[in-house]
């Protein structure tokens, strides 16, 4: 962002009257979903033809339109992609928000000029991730909503890319791309818009096997919404480009109050005027009643893990605005700092009662106001009787406030206008000359007719003024006017009612105008696979601990023969020196794994890597395959790359990477697909794992098992327990913590692949791995040596259904092979 230029607000929108909302409420800029593929599935989807409308609605407003193409795209889908952009391209989108690399590939061949910005699904933390993709020329990156605004000057320090931030809007507790919580319990992909909302499920807290009681929480995965607009001054002063709001399901009033608010935060800012606490409190409380699960900065000003999640709710609640103090006969008595309650507000009463929660809601009949305390009334059929001393009051619904939100958008008097500078030049005998300017655009005309000598009544310029400047109903106003030429003259007012319709039309076109792209797309991109059959499968395995490789080595003999790379990955890297000496000393090629987020200066889990000096790094995020891409270490990717499909898998195969693992979205005939269309061993596969569920910031053991706010403070019982959570199913789901003291979910049940080995292979799948989690002995051993057998034999299924049966006596909640059945996801067809 240049010194002078003002930072971006950016609305979310999934209709058209959250579009208007936004318009006539402050906003620069929109974001909506493209058809079918975004990462919002429940949205509207829009056809091309309201996709347009909404387009030139917004360029005549002045406000830019942004697409949200932010999902993976599966190898079968480019056909369908091709023909979606051939018709999008033309509606000249401001810019395309993409998550795959691949489609930034295909836009990119497509139209050389389309400006493109990188999702946060992209999973960007670190300027080395964008530098890494400096060739897909990328303009802007939306950060991880992880990234604090220290981080952010970091980054903003070392690139010349824009930044967009989200301060305002849900917060998912996984890092965005990150999360296949949704895909390991149905089938259902959060990076193809689908996402379960799993985090907001109840969960018990197991410790060590047993249940941790937290009293009345239970959403321990349940974030606060986030609030920034208190920290809007310091990322204006930062220079951030773009500041977004998340919500493209809420609705319009939501939209009114987000843009209406934050755009004033930002231009008190920007006029050298305070946003005074008093401001900031009152658009907090006006935002919180169309949508609010309590606010919290989030992490813009770095973790603090006994504030990011309540525990008590994962749903809307509105304002807390205070405690039950009595209960009467008719009426309940609270103690409230806001005492501004009035007949036909909203209230939610909320608690927890022995292990029960208690939520009661409905609407004022009559509110009397004592002191510092507020007797409510309400209808005769709300049950007091239910409520104690103590209740929480949460105030969530205003019909005034409500009504001025929807009028913003709907009453024309309320809505946008444009300020136009009109210069009018009369001289008599010639026609009457008039130019226009909306400050971007500058139009002349003439009238048909000439000026006139005066006859008993001269035009004035009041009169010019009065008829030009009847603007009420377009989207203009009249903020500046300049007459020159003869004094006395006359004109007719039709002449001017002609040049007026004249002006607001023409400026209306060209400022909706739009240069149409001439689209290329070489088949060149596209890359054929050549099938070397001779190629040998390996065998890849995935470790956790040190003593998993000290017990793996007494039987490594007897899978040498097959055996790849071992992984390992530890939540603490002081053991991967010994382990890396263990297995090299027994001949055995070795691998270490890097942290799945790279945050600036986060450099040290980088440099125990290589001084433990392995043989492979397995890049898990895109600033460790940057950082490690011109080093002397064999690099692969992880699966947390998202490589749904060939243009993917072939640019990252660009970046020195030796093979990719495909992701954990595709299923048997998406994967199929990819390995027909990539090289044979430039593809891994994962064929049992637990799948690694949420990947997250907010520390679950430092949350329920100390009193510390982050690492400094939390006393590390990362350390010294074992953690689980139990959802509503019964299903206790394994939290582990990596090295920057991020927590990953694994899912309860292991997902196997088995039956699908013999025909990957037939496509030429080389690369198989086998990931542990926290088996040792026996179990590990059986696991290891029943999937080394399978990928050496190349019979029927039925040793496949043999070893499924016989792994599953080790596996605590039974074995899976559902991660690569061919289910459907619920996109619907796109409508063209």
């Amino acid at each position: 962002m240049t010194k002078n230029q003002k930072s971006e607000l950016l609305l979310p929108v999934g209709n058209m009257n959250m579009c208007l909302a936004a318009i006539h409420n402050g906003a620069d800029a929109i974001y909506v979903g493209m058809p079918n593929f975004n990462a919002r599935g429940r949205t509207t989807d829009f056809e091309v033809a309201e996709l347009e409308e909404m387009i030139e609605t917004c360029h005549l407003y002045g406000v830019k339109v942004n697409l949200a193409f932010n999902v993976v795209i599966f190898e079968e889908e480019f056909s369908e992609v091709v023909k979606l952009l051939t018709q999008v391209l033309p509606l000249a989108p401001d810019a395309l928000i993409v998550q795959d690399v691949g489609l930034a590939v295909l836009v990119r061949a497509m139209d050389p000029n389309q400006i493109i910005h990188g999702s946060t699904q992209m999973t960007v933390t670190n300027h080395e991730a964008m530098t890494l993709l400096d060739d897909l020329s990328i303009k802007r990156f939306v950060l991880g909503r992880e990234v604090s605004i220290p981080e952010m000057k970091a980054i903003k320090e070392k690139t010349d890319r824009e930044l967009e931030v989200f301060v305002h809007g849900a917060l998912c507790v996984a890092y965005s791309g990150q999360c296949f919580t949704s895909e390991s319990i149905g089938g259902r992909s959060a990076n193809r818009g689908q996402c379960a909302q799993s985090c907001r499920f109840e969960y018990d807290l197991i410790v060590d096997g047993k249940n941790h009681d937290l009293g009345d929480k239970k959403y321990l995965v349940s974030p606060k919404d986030l609030c920034g607009i208190s920290q809007i001054p310091e990322l204006v002063d930062l220079g951030i480009d773009s500041f977004k709001v998340e919500g493209r399901l809420k609705t319009p009033e939501y939209v009114a109050s987000a843009a209406k608010n934050y755009s004033e935060a930002i231009d008190k800012k920007l006029n050298k005027k305070t946003f005074t606490q008093k401001n900031i409190e009152d658009a907090k409380r006006e935002m919180g009643l169309t949508y609010s699960r309590g606010f919290f900065s989030g992490w813009l000003d770095g973790v603090d893990h006994q504030q990011l999640v309540d525990g008590t709710y994962g749903a809307h609640r509105g304002v807390e605005i205070g405690r039950v103090v009595s209960i009467n006969s008719k009426s309940i008595k609270i103690k409230s700092d806001y005492l501004k309650l009035k007949k036909g507000d909203g209230v939610l009463l909320a608690s927890t009662i022995n292990g029960r929660k208690i939520e009661l809601g409905g609407m004022l009949y009559d509110v009397a106001t004592k002191g510092s305390e507020l007797e409510l009334f309400f209808s005769r059929d709300f049950d007091l009787k239910k409520i104690r001393p103590g209740f929480k009051v949460y105030f969530n619904h205003d019909a005034t406030v409500e009504k001025a939100l929807t009028q913003s958008y709907t009453d024309k008097n309320l809505k946008k206008r444009l300020p136009l500078h009109l210069t009018v030049k009369a001289c008599i005998g010639m026609p009457l000359e008039l130019a226009v300017t909306d400050g971007e655009h500058q139009l002349s005309f003439k009238s048909e007719s000439s000026v006139e000598a005066s006859r008993e009544r001269p035009t004035t310029i009041e009169d010019l003024k009065a008829e030009l400047g009847a603007l009420s109903a377009t989207c203009f106003i009249l903020s500046e006017f300049e007459f020159s030429g003869d004094k006395k003259f006359f004109i007719h007012q039709k002449e001017l009612k002609t040049l007026r319709r004249k002006f607001t039309e023409e400026l209306m076109k060209v400022r909706v105008e739009r240069v149409i792209p001439a689209l290329l797309l070489s088949s060149s991109i596209f890359i054929k696979k050549e099938f070397i059959r001779s190629a040998p499968a390996r065998f890849n395995i995935l470790l956790r601990e040190l003593i998993q490789v000290k017990e793996f080595l007494t039987y490594a003999d007897t899978v040498k023969d097959i055996l790849g790379i071992v992984y390992l990955d530890y939540e603490f890297g002081k053991e991967y020196a010994v382990s890396v000496g263990l297995l090299r000393e027994a001949g055995i090629k070795v691998g270490i794994a890097t942290t799945r987020i790279l945050k600036p200066n986060e450099y040290y889990n980088f440099k125990v890597i290589e001084r433990a000096n392995p043989d492979v790094i397995l890049c898990r995020n895109l600033g460790a395959v940057q950082y490690f891409k011109d080093s002397a270490f064999e690099l692969r990717g992880d699966f947390s790359l998202n490589v749904t499909n060939s243009l993917t898998a072939n640019y990252f195969l660009t970046k020195n990477l030796k093979s990719v693992c495909a992701s954990y979205d595709l299923n048997d005939s998406q994967l199929s697909d990819l390995l027909k269309n990539t090289e044979s061993g430039s593809i891994e596969v994962t064929i049992h794992q637990y799948m690694p569920s949420f990947h997250m910031e907010h520390c679950v053991f430092a949350a329920f098992l100390s009193t510390g706010s982050s690492f400094r403070d939390c006393g590390k019982p990362c350390e010294k327990h074992r953690v689980e959570l139990k959802d509503q199913f019964g299903n206790t789901h394994q939290i582990k913590a990596d090295q920057e003291c991020r927590n990953t979910m694994f899912n309860s049940t292991s997902q196997s692949a088995a039956k699908l080995v013999p025909d990957w292979k037939k496509l030429g799948l080389t690369e198989f791995r086998f990931e542990a989690l926290y088996e040792k002995g026996a179990e590990l051993k059986d696991k290891i040596m029943g999937y080394a057998h399978l990928i050496k034999d190349n019979s029927s299924n039925s040793y496949n259904q043999t070893l499924m049966t016989k792994l599953g006596v080790h596996e605590k909640y039974g074995l899976s092979d559902k991660a690569f059945d061919n289910r459907e996801y619920k996109n619907k067809k796109t409508r063209l």
